[in-house]
């Protein structure tokens, strides 16, 4: 079983802090295997990061997190980016085109972008997997949702810290049961079905430190768009 972190934002996000090297010395130190860096509409720290991960002993996954009209969505396995304002369908087109994984990431979290209240239950559906746990959580209710949903459509479910700061990379991992420690062969796990998820939560001191952190860079750089 490897242990595989599947959310994490860089500097290069919006409202993300830290660069890829402060990201894999975290994720090293912690144990984990494998690592995706997910920033916002950007996939260049990703990319970096699967060059540099062998470095830190570990596997990196490029991929990004989507702002598609409806909310955000996790593209796990592309090799560029996927534009955002998509519909929700198109997004998903847009992800398996490039032979990539779609994770629906807080779906019920709509505060947070996440994608119900703006899709149906049937279209939530069409994901490969859904994070079942994010660590950035205040009651857990909508984790509890995602998860109820994900078992009553067995669909596969996944873990995430949603990490804006490399100190909190590895607070939810989702462990993956592949055939090797490799990029594809850990996607092929998810797509399968070969998941268990662990986690906890974004301590609320940090969530408040991520927040505001994440606000003051988005004015500083201009940020805008609902879904950004």
């Amino acid at each position: 079983m490897l242990s595989v972190e599947l959310h994490v934002h860089s500097e290069l996000s919006y409202d993300g802090r830290d660069p890829v090297d402060l990201i894999l010395e975290q994720a090293e130190g912690v144990g984990l295997d494998a690592i995706a860096i997910t920033d916002h509409d950007e996939i260049d720290a990703s990319l970096e990061a699967v060059e540099r991960a062998p470095e830190y002993g570990l596997v990196a996954i490029p991929g990004m997190e989507i702002s598609s009209k409806a909310g955000h969505v996790l593209g796990l396995g592309l090799e560029e980016e996927v534009p955002p304002g998509l519909s929700f369908e198109s997004t998903l087109e847009a992800i398996h085109a490039q032979g990539g994984l779609a994770v629906i990431p807080h779906p019920f979290q709509e505060s947070r972008h996440g994608v119900m209240g703006r899709i149906s239950r049937e279209e939530l559906a069409d994901g490969d997997a859904i994070e079942v746990y994010n660590s950035r959580l205040l009651t857990g209710r909508a984790n509890r949702q995602a998860k109820r949903f994900a078992q009553s459509r067995q669909l596969p479910m996944t873990a995430g810290s949603d990490a804006h700061i490399s100190e909190m990379v590895g607070q939810a991992v989702t462990r993956v049961d592949a055939d090797e420690r490799s990029a594809d062969a850990i996607l092929e796990a998810i797509r399968e079905g070969k998941t268990s998820v662990e986690g906890k939560r974004t301590p609320w001191h940090i969530s408040v430190r991520q927040a505001a952190g994440g606000v003051k860079r988005r004015f500083r750089n201009g940020v805008v768009g609902l879904f950004r």
